[in-house]
């Protein structure tokens, strides 16, 4: 149904789908999730952008240790 569109975006989109089929069935399917993970990650990401120029290293390690335990 896809492939008869006329929407090129949509092509590259579904095969990219199709050429890691497996790995789309089994992130829709195992209970197991990286989702956490890539919150962190997300999370650390911010806290970089905001201090980036602003402050050391020395301040990034401590503001990431504070908001990984909930405080920031």
């Amino acid at each position: 149904m896809c492939r008869a569109d006329d929407l090129p975006a949509l092509h590259t989109f579904v095969n990219g789908l199709g050429q890691d089929l497996g790995a789309v069935v089994a992130g829709l399917s195992l209970r197991y999730s990286s989702g956490a993970v890539e919150g962190h990650n997300n999370k650390i990401k911010m806290l970089k952008r905001q201090i980036f120029g602003r402050a050391n290293l020395d301040l990034l390690r401590k503001r990431i240790l504070l908001t990984a335990r909930g405080r920031s």
